[in-house]
């Protein structure tokens, strides 16, 4: 769903300043954890994705029944 439809639809949305998207997996016991790392050039960029409220995950309709528990997001800068 990620590769298919979500990281697609994200890229359509032609957000100034956003540069791709990555997913981490592991897995542990009988569950799989899924990191999201979406980048962009600014705060603002992660606004027009986020919105206002850039600390709220964004997760699409279809994937939240799929989703056990979730963190804040976070964000960080490039530093090197």
């Amino acid at each position: 769903m990620l590769r298919d439809e979500i990281f697609p639809s994200i890229a359509a949305r032609k957000i100034s300043g956003y540069r791709g998207a990555e997913l981490f997996i592991r897995e542990e016991g009988n569950e799989v954890e899924f990191v999201t790392l979406l980048r962009f050039d600014s705060m603002d960029a992660v606004k027009d994705f986020a919105g206002a409220n850039e600390s709220k995950p964004v997760i699409f309709p279809k994937a939240e029944p799929l989703i056990m528990r979730m963190e804040h997001a976070r964000h960080y800068r490039v530093a090197i």
